[in-house]
């Protein structure tokens, strides 16, 4: 088949693009090769990518004119701008990328007549959509908080409470039947993202899963962007020995989800012969604390680092996830087969092989974040 990976350069898009071509299909990968998170060496990042690359932007029609005129049949649509915390003071960028950019394929798939061609449309959603997502009260049954107040955070109360009773919440697995209720604004571009995709396949008539990936990590991802996940960002400074500092009390947790068993998902919705259209949680089904996280890299790099629990919270963030994966192991099949444990010393393995990267940004990231207040000290 001929397919379109929008954002294909990217860390999971890459991996979704070998494994097509893998088996046979025709991949062509739209990609503007943003610098934030490839870095400096286009021309490295380029020779490495398998697939037919168009250097492009969603949007710009001469980028689609160029990528649609190879009678595209399947299209996964990975473009977007990510990270939680620069989405709270790049606003304009965000909605720009994730919902204008969204808009801008959905209406030249309009416009050109093409929704006869396009079979399935698999966009990557967030479980960020969520918030805090589903938690259990004692006396209150289920309850889906709203997000935390600095009142609390303050004080160093970092848990969920009940806003009836006010005790504390116990976490459980979130549904995709959850409500919406993103806490920053790239989990609201998220949001929207995936419901103009669901919406214009419904009134299509093109097959559309809107996955909902958790923590997403493995060998691949972007060690040069400051500004998302925390695995890059603690190995990076357990291999210059730096402190690893952990916002708020490091009980904080969350789903983390390998890359294989990500692309593995992204695969059988195209091999997907049902009817279903609609939202899938991938994800384990499990959290990790993020101290657990910072003392099994620590470990691995010979406990270089000092573990420094900041009590420093930043705005946008939740306080755990956990997927409730049943309903993809009913839609698409899929379960997910590796443990955090073997994955994660899979991804250490691999960083280990790169190059330092000598200076990726992360104090600076952290510094915009304290200037614009995002970053709250307890």
């Amino acid at each position: 088949m001929n397919i379109l990976i929008t954002g294909g350069a990217g860390f999971i898009g890459q991996h979704t693009a070998n494994k097509l071509i893998g088996l046979g299909h025709n991949v062509y990968i739209l990609d503007n090769l943003s610098e934030q998170v490839h870095g400096e060496n286009i021309d490295i990042v380029q020779s490495n990518i398998k697939g037919n690359l168009i250097k492009g932007d969603i949007r710009d029609i001469s980028s689609l004119d160029k990528v649609f005129s190879n009678d595209i049949e399947v299209i996964y649509h990975f473009a977007a701008e990510t990270g939680t915390g620069q989405s709270m003071y790049e606003i304009s960028e965000y909605t720009n990328v994730n919902i204008q950019g969204t808009a801008n394929l959905l209406n030249y798939i309009q416009e050109n007549n093409l929704t006869s061609k396009i079979k399935k449309i698999i966009v990557a959603s967030s479980r960020a959509v969520y918030g805090e997502g589903a938690y259990i009260c004692a006396k209150h049954n289920e309850i889906y908080p709203n997000e935390r107040k600095d009142e609390d955070m303050i004080k160093r109360n970092f848990n969920n409470k009940c806003p009836v009773c006010n005790e504390v919440l116990n976490l459980i697995h979130t549904r995709e039947d959850a409500p919406f209720h993103p806490t920053s604004i790239y989990g609201l571009t998220k949001q929207v993202q995936e419901q103009l995709v669901l919406m214009f396949s419904k009134n299509t008539n093109i097959q559309s899963y809107a996955l909902r990936y958790q923590n997403v990590y493995g060998p691949g991802q972007s060690l040069l962007n400051p500004y998302t996940g925390i695995l890059a960002i603690f190995s990076n400074l357990a291999r210059k020995r730096l402190d690893i500092n952990i916002f708020e009390d490091g009980m904080e947790s969350r789903d983390f989800v390998y890359i294989d068993d990500v692309v593995t998902a992204n695969i059988l919705c195209l091999e997907d012969s049902s009817s279903f259209s609609g939202p899938l949680n991938i994800g384990t089904g499990t959290s990790v604390t993020v101290y657990d996280v910072a003392c099994f890299i620590n470990k691995f790099f010979n406990n270089a680092s000092n573990l420094v629990v900041t009590g420093m919270y930043r705005a946008g963030d939740i306080r755990h996830n956990k997927a409730d994966v049943s309903h993809a192991s009913k839609a698409i099949n899929f379960t997910a087969k590796i443990q955090f444990r073997d994955g994660i010393k899979k991804f250490l393995e691999w960083a280990l092989s790169q190059d330092m990267p000598v200076d990726y940004g992360f104090q600076q990231s952290i510094n915009e974040l304290k200037e614009k207040g995002l970053i709250k000290n307890t």
